[in-house]
């Protein structure tokens, strides 16, 4: 009996350990996304362009680090720091292929606020008297990166708290209109705080609520005390970085590699500076010594984390939007998937392991990631690549960096936030879809402008939530569940047999923000319910849903049996952005898989809405009356094919 009993409790101890070992092999495998890609990595065709694009994101890694490192207000060489320690642990994590993490703008000013607060400036050089021991920088320098690098740390230790309780679902609270106003707003503010640098004024740090007023009040007060040489070479600057991007815009198509401006400028600026001996001849400040090599990892000092906790906060919040939308983005534009829970976890690993090695706080950059598109990049080892060379630059080329000039960085940072300034153009569309986001993304921006970027996100999201919590009320319908399968029954038979393969769906609640995800997954729920069970019909929508990829015969055999969905949207009583954005995809969608969509009892505003997204490109017509007219359109469209097809033969 003991036998027995002994060999059973084997047999059950084998299998919780095969279950536990399965459990934890797929649990590895969703958390740790570098797993999935690098065994399947094509070494042939991808090692290429992500060698070339790595190359030119270390040349931006490693200006962007010592620009947003002196927003930060730290040594510039803790910039390297985090242009590199972050990347490889987002390249581990992270599932964005195209989202290039590192030092960022946004998040290094709010961090700055807390270092200003906490360590005040007492104008000294980067390198004082007072050695601290630790790369041969002063306390006065240590401190100042100690304070960020605990933003860095409890930032990301509210990010992976994010993720543990699975908040990543709430991010359909982040609209389009919001996060547009916020980024902008901010970019708006790190341009003002590089105005000193660009103007060659001392000038105090100002923070606080109005402060960006503040600041140019002050422009104003002492507008004799502008350096005049480095006004000059920051003109200059930016018009060279300005004209050159522009040509690199334009002519990408017919050259493999872009012209590295940033670079190219640091250099002959550094030598000009080195050459006229500008330091001292015409005061202008250079970034100073650059200390070699990697830091031995260190705690950041836990005593400073309750007096951070509001710019922690910042950084998570602020960082994450940003990221997550880059890391969408990509994944729209390259058709594949990111778990928005997993970006928590890796951009909260991001910010807590680097700050140990005396990093400040990291996201991704929309520079950086345009970069990665327009050179070709295709995953993660674009990133990794870089972080090689951006090594090579710790370790030997840092310290020729001396004679930098910081006005030269101010212009690098300024132009390089040129595509988040620009996001001024989306108003225009917000009018003409919806006055009400319109509404919303102004007065997100000026709160942005008047306090800070996460107050800004933060009244974004709450005025988001009011109004359609007023303007719900005012619809047919509150039902969650807000489409409803209609069945048209047509008494002829021949006209019955051509509708076979006619979907008819009934949108019977407002199509906003808050239901657009819901709308699209159950759209795809009743378009795979009867009447679609054909082998080839359900493979074409499971691929146009699902973001995934069809075989081509697959595709090439659905060809001839086109569908038709008809959106019967009598009862889709207003929309947003977000909404028409659904729609909009959703016919692009379907007609790639050779689905034809028509909408029945439409508004007025929604077909101009709609027409104003520029993707209704189509040789029939898409809006129809009423149901019955779509139908009758569908029926003779198909005899006109038939008889077609029979004098063709």
């Amino acid at each position: 009996m003991m036998t027995g009993g002994k060999r059973k409790r084997s047999t059950v101890w084998r299998k919780i350990q095969a279950v536990r070992f399965e459990d934890i092999k797929t649990w590895c495998m969703r958390r740790l996304p570098i797993l999935k890609w690098v065994p399947v990595y094509n070494w042939k065709e991808n090692l290429v362009p992500d060698t070339v694009s790595g190359m030119m994101l270390a040349i931006q890694q490693v200006t962007q680090g010592l620009a947003f490192a002196i927003l930060s207000s730290v040594h510039p060489v803790f910039g390297l720091y985090g242009s590199f320690f972050p990347v490889i642990v987002y390249a581990i994590f992270g599932m964005g292929r195209h989202v290039a993490t590192g030092t960022f703008a946004l998040t290094s000013l709010i961090s700055a606020n807390a270092v200003e607060r906490l360590v005040p400036s007492v104008r000294a050089n980067f390198t004082a008297n007072n050695n601290s021991g630790i790369l041969g920088l002063s306390e006065f320098e240590m401190q100042r990166i100690g304070v960020a690098a605990a933003v860095s740390f409890l930032g990301g230790i509210i990010q992976v708290a994010m993720f543990m309780l699975q908040l990543g679902s709430a991010t359909f609270l982040l609209t389009e209109p919001v996060i547009s106003a916020m980024t902008t707003g901010a970019a708006t503010h790190v341009v003002t705080s590089q105005v000193k640098y660009l103007l060659g004024m001392k000038m105090p740090y100002i923070s606080g609520p109005l402060a960006f007023f503040h600041i140019y009040a002050y422009v104003f007060e002492n507008i004799r005390s502008v350096q005049l040489e480095a006004l000059l070479l920051s003109l200059l600057s930016i018009v060279v970085l300005v004209l050159v991007k522009e040509l690199n815009e334009k002519f990408q198509r017919n050259i493999k590699v872009v012209l590295p401006i940033d670079l190219l400028l640091i250099i002959v600026t550094s030598i000009a500076c080195y050459c006229a001996d500008m330091e001292y001849i015409y005061g202008i400040e250079v970034v100073g010594n650059i200390p070699k090599g990697l830091p031995s990892p260190k705690a950041p000092p836990m005593s400073v984390l309750p007096e951070v906790v509001t710019e922690a906060f910042g950084v998570a919040l602020v960082g994450y939007v940003a990221s997550l939308a880059l890391a969408q983005g990509s994944a729209k534009k390259f058709k594949y998937t990111v778990d928005d829970n997993q970006e928590f976890l890796a951009h909260g690993l991001s910010n807590v392991i680097p700050s140990f090695f005396f990093c400040i706080p990291s996201a991704a950059a929309m520079g950086r990631t345009a970069l990665l598109y327009s050179t070709g990049a295709k995953t993660q080892v674009a990133c990794l690549i870089s972080c090689v060379l951006i090594l090579v630059v710790i370790y030997a080329i840092g310290p020729l960096l001396y004679w930098l000039p910081m006005c030269v960085l101010a212009s690098i940072i300024v132009v390089g936030l040129k595509g988040m300034l620009m996001q001024f153009r989306d108003l225009k569309k917000y009018w003409k879809v919806d006055k009400i986001d319109w509404s919303i993304w102004v007065s997100t921006y000026v709160f942005t402008i008047c306090f800070a970027a996460n107050v800004g996100l933060l009244y974004g999201v709450v005025c988001t939530i009011l109004i359609v919590i007023f303007r719900f009320p005012r619809a047919k319908t509150l039902n969650l569940k807000n489409m409803k399968e209609v069945e048209y029954k047509y008494k002829a038979e021949d006209n019955s047999e051509s509708l076979k393969q006619v979907k008819i769906v009934s949108v019977n609640s407002p199509l906003v923000f808050l239901n657009a995800r819901k709308f699209h997954a159950d759209l795809l729920k009743i378009i795979q319910k009867d009447g679609m069970s054909s082998q080839c019909e359900q493979n074409t929508l499971l691929c146009s849903f699902s973001n995934g990829s069809c075989h081509g015969e697959s595709v090439q055999s659905c060809h001839s049996e086109r569908r038709v969905l008809i959106l019967d949207c009598s009862g889709l009583n207003f929309f947003d952005y977000t909404g028409v954005s659904v729609l909009l995809q959703i016919y692009v969608d379907c007609k790639n898989r050779y689905i034809d969509v028509l909408l029945a009892h439409c508004k007025a505003s929604l077909m101009k809405a709609m027409q104003y997204g520029g993707n209704l490109e189509s040789d029939n017509p898409v809006f129809f009356e009423s149901i019955s007219s779509a139908i009758e359109a569908i029926h003779i469209h198909r005899n006109y094919s038939k008889f077609s097809e029979q004098s063709e033969v």
